[in-house]
Parts: structure tokens; C-alpha cells; sequence
């Protein structure tokens, strides 16, 4: 079984709660569209759909300790064997991608310029600006490239995720919402620095940097802020607290500054409500978030799609985990188009030769996957 529609998704997440099912699924950027009551012209080259969520056949889990598989019509000792007989090595077929940008360095300049203007008449204090590298021509083993962006950038809430012809191949180090019970997590990033593996001192005064740096807290604090609102919208009053803020955490490319909030939920409220307060993430729009999202149908020239939406699970208690989609390659294997976006957030202090480059950063281990 599986949904399509954002306002079927409460009827079925009830019935997956009746049967005792997991779904698995996603929310794409452009459902703002229905959260927000906005519209998007922008192109959109990749084609996932705004919001899809389906009941798996087969849920494996797998711990330190042990590995359960859960199977609606199979043996589950069956696909043990598979899984065990499986190849041991993937085949890593070298991809040779002719990368293109959406944006020249000048063009991407002088946006960011406009964006300060913006900032500057008090339209936002704070916008992610995202920029699309391409190739449409191109075809690659989904599979094999994906093994090739995990070693080179192992993340928590990396993911393979195949809709008919369309993949995602994320290695996404962020979490949008957890929830457990009656508590509700967000831990948004907000804040980049570079690392420097060759030079163990130099790398730990970069993270030093990073946390002392106002431009990267001035940042985290905003997007804080925003998701503690959105988060009171669905929590008990007072209950929303930053449990973490400013928490530099270490990755293969980056330092980042991520901070955690919670909430205690009000009864009653289900999976729809949580997405429609908190949806598209603070992290990934700006504040406020109505007129930035205007703003980046104004100036961004594609449409995100999955990129800078959600993907994961619920469980059948109700529990859910959900990353934000970044660190992402998004394949249309029909239309033999290959997409990724990186994008910082922009702030009237941001230097924007900066800002280009922090993309550039983010970019770095995708690129070195599709080009070698």
C-alpha cells in the first residue's frame, strides 16, 4: 500500500497503526505549496513527488547485538540466506560526470547581494540560498555510486531510496524530527567550517573557530528560535527547551555548529499536524519563513524537489525519525539527469565570495564521487 497525497497521509498512518505497520517515506520540498498555500514555477528536472509514504514488505533492523526481520509475506529465515549469499563487493563502476552549475560565480554574487538588500529593508533577517549542479546526460549504477559517496562521506542519516525511476543517494549528517512518545526532537544545522585532516592542530583550532565565529552562532540562533516556535505550535506550553545550543560536531568534510530542541506534544495531535507547523525546516528556509520561501522561488532557479525535504520512517507505535535531505545526489534514470544542490545561509554580514565557496565545501565529496 502506499500514499500520495498530503491529505490522505493522516488516514494512512491510522491504518498502518491498525495493522501494526511501519511506513517509510518522504516529504519534498514543494509541499510548502500545501502547508504554506504557495505555488512554484521553477523547473524541476528529477520529478519525486511532493510527498509519498508506502508500507514496506520487508523491515530489517539491526543492532550491535542482533539483527530482526520483520517479513509480511515471505521467511524470514530465507532472507537471511539472501542477504548472506549476497556479493561481497559492489561494483564500483567509475562515473565520469560533466558537472554544470546553475549559477557562475558572478551570477551566485550578485544574488546574494540582492538577497542583503532584502535583509537590509527588514523583508528577513536570515535566507537559505541553494544553487543546482547538474549533468543531463549521464548514466550511473545507483547502487555502486551510492557504496562510493558513503566511503567517502559517511553520515547518520545517510539513506538509498528508490521511487520507480528516481533515486536518492543522500549523505545526510541532519536530523529534521525524532519523535519518542510524547517528546519531539529537532536538531537543526546552522554553521560551517572547513577541516583540515593533514594537520591534527590545525583541524581542532578550525572547530575552535567555528564556535567562537558570531557570523555561524548569529546563524544557529535564528534557526533555533524558529523551530522553537514551530515546535510550540504542537507542544504543551512551556515545555519547548533548547536542550543543546551551539554543539560542534565533527564530520569527513566539515566542522558544524548543531543544536537540539524538544517539546513535550499536546494530546492528540498526530503525524500531519507536526509536519504542517514545522515543515519545510527552519534549517533549509530562513525567518521569517513564509517570506523567505517567497524569496527563493524569486531567486533560486529550479525547484528543490527532495532535496532540502525529508526522508524516513514511522513506527508502528507512532515513533518517527526523519532527516533533512542534504549532502545529496537525486537521479532521473529515464531522463538521464543527475542533480545535487548545496546552499548556505545568508545573513547581511555574509561575505558572499564566502558564502560561494562554503558551497563549494559542501559539494566537495559529491563532486570527487561523480568525477573522480
Amino acid at each position: 500500500m502506499q500514499c500520495a497525497s498530503g491529505t490522505a497521509l493522516d488516514e494512512f498512518h491510522t491504518f498502518s497503526k491498525q495493522e501494526n505497520d511501519w511506513i517509510f517515506g518522504h516529504l519534498g520540498f514543494d509541499l510548502k505549496n500545501e502547508t504554506e498555500n504557495m505555488s512554484s514555477a521553477n523547473e524541476d528536472h528529477i520529478q519525486f513527488p511532493d510527498l509519498f509514504f508506502y508500507i514496506p514488505e520487508i523491515i530489517i533492523q539491526l543492532s550491535e547485538e542482533f539483527i530482526s526481520i520483520g517479513v509480511r509475506e515471505a521467511n524470514a529465515l530465507e532472507v537471511y540466506k539472501q542477504i548472506m549469499n549476497s556479493p561481497k563487493a559492489m561494483n564500483n563502476r567509475l562515473v565520469q560526470a560533466r558537472i554544470q552549475n546553475r549559477f557562475s560565480q558572478s551570477d551566485y554574487i550578485n544574488v546574494v547581494r540582492k538577497l542583503q538588500q532584502h535583509i537590509l529593508r527588514g523583508d528577513c533577517y536570515e535566507i537559505n540560498f541553494c544553487q543546482e549542479f547538474y549533468d543531463d546526460n549521464i548514466e550511473i549504477d545507483p547502487l555502486s555510486t551510492f557504496w562510493s559517496l558513503s566511503k567517502a562521506s559517511p553520515n547518520p542519516f545517510s539513506a538509498f531510496y528508490r521511487l520507480h525511476d528516481k533515486y536518492l543517494l543522500c549523505a545526510s549528517p541532519e536530523r529534521y524530527l525524532k519523535r519518542v512518545g510524547d517528546l519531539i526532537y529537532s536538531q537543526p544545522i546552522k554553521g560551517t567550517w572547513q577541516r583540515d585532516l593533514l594537520n591534527k592542530e590545525k583541524d581542532a583550532e578550525n572547530k575552535r573557530l567555528l564556535q567562537q565565529s558570531s557570523k555561524d552562532r548569529s546563524e544557529n540562533v535564528m534557526v533555533v528560535d524558529l523551530v522553537r516556535n514551530d515546535l510550540s505550535k504542537v507542544c504543551t506550553e512551556g515545555s519547548v527547551v533548547v536542550e543543546e545550543l551551539f554543539g560542534a560536531y565533527s564530520f569527513p568534510q566539515v566542522h558544524q555548529l548543531i543544536s537540539t530542541i524538544k517539546g513535550t506534544l499536546k494530546k492528540g495531535i498526530e503525524l500531519v499536524d507536526i509536519i504542517k507547523a514545522s515543515f519545510p525546516m527552519g534549517s533549509m528556509t530562513g525567518a521569517p519563513k513564509r517570506r523567505v520561501l517567497e524569496l527563493i522561488e524569486e531567486y533560486e532557479r529550479t525547484k528543490r524537489g527532495l532535496f532540502s525535504g525529508a526522508l524516513g520512517y514511522i513506527s508502528p507505535d507512532g515513533d518517527f525519525d526523519f532527516n533533512v535531505v542534504i549532502r545529496s545526489i537525486l537521479y532521473n534514470s529515464s531522463a538521464s539527469y543527475l542533480s545535487f544542490q548545496t546552499g548556505s545561509g545568508i545573513t547581511f554580514y555574509s561575505d558572499p565570495e564566502s558564502e560561494y565557496e562554503e558551497c563549494l565545501l559542501k559539494a566537495q565529496a559529491i563532486k570527487k564521487v561523480l568525477t573522480g
